[in-house]
């Protein structure tokens, strides 16, 4: 309460220096003279526009080099689709950053040169079909070069798999991730969001009389990370629970919403090894991280899970160390019938002869 109230009071104190600022500044001009007030105000803002420009492009420069090893570089994607977004986001930064800077240099540059003085007459330039034709057709040109980029590589990694491709459904809820594998039928079974019960120890929903997915394994992502094979392709298949969420996977420049009710599906090939990009990036404690890209609620920051890359030979050893989901929870249930079947089970009455012999021996 005190925090906002504090925001509060400097936002009005800003909104009345501003305003007591600006009435000064009406009062000097009448004093001064408008037309004498108006020349100096456009001599110090075409100077003040030209200082902007070059501690601006400094700005720029400087947090290139200060944050050089804190952004992911082109080229450095670990997938093969990865490869393909850091070459068309290149392309795009170099055709727009052309156009920005040139553009922005001489908007400055004009401000400052071409002030206001004594003997100097504006130029109308009212139109010329020429510049209007170029203008309007080189940006189309370019934007639709780039649009096509987008959606050849967007059908790519949205379209269908390969044949020898990995299945992991990835399945988000405020605020984790949790991930199932299909077992050796290489199929997912049948979900039913109302037989959704973790208490049950199926929190996914899975429909048990499916037999396709009684080989399915389960991974809570709060405990176990995401673990995919290197040159691998691997099919992801999204999911939500609650609202939408999405999946993040920044070093391999892949993105997809988690919607709930509609699965979503993209597909890529992991080309570099956890271990691998700890030697690349120097780092010993160098993760690959699961995010969750749309705003999800409250703890949506928090909503983050680790991937591990490994040879085929490892993930093998790992996927074979886990139960499918199926028979962890029918050995619950058979635990808690038996439970529940013991503490049932009426006790015959002692004979109180036999309670008394039993004493005296």
């Amino acid at each position: 309460m005190t925090t906002t109230f504090f925001i509060i009071a400097i936002l009005v104190l800003g909104f009345l220096i501003t305003f007591q600022i600006a009435k000064a500044s009406e009062y000097v001009a009448v004093i001064r003279g408008e037309e004498k007030s108006r020349k100096q105000t456009n001599k110090i803002n075409a100077f003040l526009l030209l200082v902007f420009l070059i501690v601006g492009m400094f700005g720029v420069y400087y947090c290139n080099v200060k944050l050089e090893g804190k952004i992911l570089k082109f080229g450095s994607a670990a997938s093969d689709h990865g490869l393909l977004v850091d070459q068309m986001m290149k392309y795009t930064l170099i055709a727009t950053g052309a156009v920005f800077f040139l553009t922005q240099i001489l908007l400055f540059w004009y401000c400052f040169k071409y002030q206001e003085k004594e003997n100097r007459k504006a130029y109308f330039f009212p139109h010329s079909n020429k510049l209007e034709l170029i203008w309007t057709a080189v940006p189309a040109i370019i934007l639709t070069v780039l649009v096509t980029f987008g959606i050849v590589y967007w059908y790519r990694i949205t379209g269908p798999a390969p044949k020898e491709a990995m299945v992991v459904e990835v399945v988000g809820s405020q605020f984790k991730w949790e991930y199932r594998y299909p077992g050796p039928d290489k199929e997912l079974g049948q979900k039913y969001y109302k037989k959704i019960d973790p208490s049950a120890l199926n929190p996914l929903g899975q429909v048990w009389e499916d037999q396709l997915g009684q080989d399915d394994i389960y991974i809570n992502g709060q405990d176990e990370p995401l673990h995919l094979v290197v040159n691998k392709p691997v099919k992801l298949v999204i999911n939500a629970k609650d609202v939408i969420h999405d999946v993040g996977l920044a070093h391999f420049r892949m993105k997809m919403d988690a919607v709930p009710g509609t699965p979503t599906t993209m597909w890529f090939t992991p080309t570099k090894t956890t271990a691998e990009m700890k030697k690349e990036t120097g780092n010993p404690d160098f993760v690959y991280e699961i995010s969750c890209d749309q705003m999800c609620g409250s703890g949506h920051t928090n909503m983050r899970g680790t991937i591990v890359v490994e040879t085929q030979e490892a993930f093998d050893q790992w996927i074979a160390s886990k139960k499918p989901q199926y028979k962890l929870a029918m050995e619950a249930k058979r635990v808690a019938d038996s439970t529940a079947a013991a503490s049932t089970v009426p006790v015959a009455p002692i004979a109180k002869d036999t309670v008394i012999a039993q004493l005296k021996h």
